[in-house]
C-alpha cells in the first residue's frame, strides 16, 4: 500500500467505499421518510375517514420534529457519536414505515396511529439529516466538495425512485396493497442500519481537537453568513420545488394527479443531474464559481416562472429551477466547513437547522403573496426570486469575510 493510499487511521482508502455508499443508501432512506407517507394522503382519508385538514397536520409535525431534532443534536450527537446515531437513526426509520403498515386500521383512533408512526420516522428523518453530511465530510478523500454534491444527489434519485416504483406497485397491485408496499420501504433501512455497524467512521476533528462552542459560533461573522446562505438555499430549492405540480397543471393542462407526479419527479429529476454532475466533473470548476452561476440561473429560471406569457415556458422554468438548486444546499455546507474547520458537529446541526427553516420560509412566502395577488402562484415565485439573489451575495462577500475574520 503506497502512502497516498492511507488514511490519517491508517485504513486503506478503499474501505471508506463501504462508508459512503451507507451514507449515499441513507439519504435515499431519507427521501422514503419524507416523500413515501404523502403518497398515500387520499388513501388515509378515504379508508379511514380521518379529515384531509387533519391529514395535511402529518406534514407540519413531521417538519418541526425534524427540526427540534436539528437544534436537539448540537448537544447530544458528539456524545452518543456517529455510529450509534446512524444506525439509530436507519432503526428508527425502518421501525415508522413499518409502524405506518401496521398501526392505523388496528387502533381505535387511525389518526393517532398514523401521528405515532410519522413521528417515529420523523426522529429518523431528522437524524439522519444532520450525521450523515459529518460522516462524509469526516471521510479522507481529496474530493469533499464532490462527495458531498454526490451524497445529496442520491436524495434526488430515491425521491424519484420512491414515486416511481410506488405508483407502479399501485397499478399493478392495488392501493389496497398499501400495506405491502410500506413494509417493503421499511427493510431498506434496516438493512442500511446494520451496514453501519462494522463500517470505518471518522471523526471531524482530530484526536485531542475541540470544536466550536455555541457561543464562539455566534461570534462569528463567517458563520452567520453561511447561516443565511443556508437558509436562503433552502428556501430558493423550496419555493418552486412546493409548488412543482401546480406549475406542471398548468403548463401540461393535465390532472391534478398527473400533474403531482410530473412536476415534482421533473425538479427532482434536473436537481439529482446537478448533483451528480457536479459530483462527478466537480474537480475541473471551483466551487465558488460553480455557486454563483447557479444563483444566476435561478434568478433566471425564476422571472421565467413568474413572467413567461406561455404556461408550458413555466414548467420549462421548473425544471431549469431544479438543476440550478442542485449544488446550494451541499455546496453550502461544503464551503461552510471549509471555511470554519473547527465547526465541529455543532456547525453541522445549526446548518441543518437553517436548511430546514428556509424550506419553511420560502413557500411561506411563496403562499402569502400568491394569496394577496388573488391565488396567483406566479406572483409567488416572483417574490421568491429574493432568496437566490440573496445567496449570491452571500457566497460573493464570504471569500472576504473569511480573509477578514482569519486576519484578526
Amino acid at each position: 500500500m503506497n502512502r497516498a493510499e492511507k488514511t490519517k487511521a491508517g485504513v486503506p482508502q478503499k474501505r471508506y467505499d463501504r462508508t459512503m455508499r451507507s451514507c449515499f443508501a441513507s439519504y435515499v432512506v431519507q427521501a422514503v421518510v419524507n416523500n413515501f407517507a404523502p403518497l398515500l394522503f387520499v388513501t388515509f382519508h378515504e379508508r379511514f375517514g380521518i379529515p384531509l385538514s387533519k391529514i395535511t397536520l402529518l406534514v407540519t409535525f413531521n417538519f418541526l420534529l425534524q427540526l427540534l431534532i436539528d437544534a436537539a443534536s448540537v448537544k447530544f450527537l458528539d456524545r452518543i457519536g456517529y455510529r450509534a446515531a446512524a444506525v439509530l437513526a436507519n432503526v428508527c426509520a425502518g421501525v415508522g414505515l413499518a409502524m405506518l403498515a401496521i398501526l392505523p386500521g388496528r387502533t381505535a383512533d387511525p389518526f393517532a396511529a398514523l401521528l405515532i408512526a410519522v413521528t417515529v420516522m420523523a426522529l429518523g428523518g431528522g437524524l439522519l439529516e444532520v450525521v450523515i453530511s459529518p460522516i462524509v465530510e469526516a471521510c479522507p478523500s481529496d474530493g469533499k466538495e464532490r462527495a458531498m454534491s454526490m451524497l445529496h444527489s442520491f436524495y434526488c434519485w430515491g425521491h424519484v425512485g420512491v414515486v416511481l416504483l410506488s405508483t407502479l406497485f399501485f397499478a399493478a397491485f392495488g392501493l389496497d396493497n398499501w400495506r405491502i408496499m410500506a413494509g417493503i420501504w421499511a427493510a431498506l433501512p434496516l438493512v442500511v442500519a446494520v451496514s453501519f455497524l462494522n463500517v470505518p467512521i471518522e471523526r471531524l476533528l482530530g484526536e485531542g481537537e475541540r470544536g466550536m462552542r455555541l457561543a464562539e459560533l455566534a461570534k462569528s461573522k463567517v458563520f452567520w453568513l453561511m447561516f443565511a446562505a443556508m437558509l436562503c438555499s433552502g428556501a430558493g430549492e423550496q419555493s418552486v420545488s412546493q409548488w412543482a405540480s401546480v406549475l406542471a397543471e398548468k403548463g401540461l393542462g393535465v390532472s391534478k394527479a398527473l400533474g403531482d407526479l410530473t412536476g415534482p419527479m421533473l425538479f427532482a429529476i434536473c436537481m439529482g443531474m446537478a448533483r451528480l454532475l457536479y459530483g462527478k466533473f466537480g474537480d475541473r470548476i471551483p466551487l465558488r464559481s460553480f455557486m454563483l452561476g447557479s444563483c444566476g440561473l435561478c434568478v433566471f429560471a425564476y422571472l421565467v416562472i413568474g413572467l413567461a406569457p406561455v404556461p408550458a415556458l413555466g414548467l420549462i422554468g421548473c425544471g431549469i429551477c431544479g438543476f440550478s438548486v442542485g449544488i446550494f444546499w451541499p455546496g453550502t455546507l461544503s464551503l461552510t466547513s471549509a471555511a470554519l474547520p473547527r465547526g465541529g458537529t455543532a456547525l453541522f446541526c445549526l446548518l441543518a437547522l437553517a436548511g430546514d427553516l428556509g424550506c419553511s420560509a420560502g413557500p411561506t412566502l411563496a403562499g402569502m403573496v400568491s394569496s394577496a395577488f388573488g391565488d396567483n402562484i406566479r406572483m409567488g415565485i416572483l417574490a421568491a426570486v429574493l432568496f437566490p439573489a440573496l445567496l449570491m451575495l452571500c457566497i460573493w462577500r464570504q471569500k472576504r469575510v473569511v480573509a477578514r475574520e482569519r486576519g484578526k
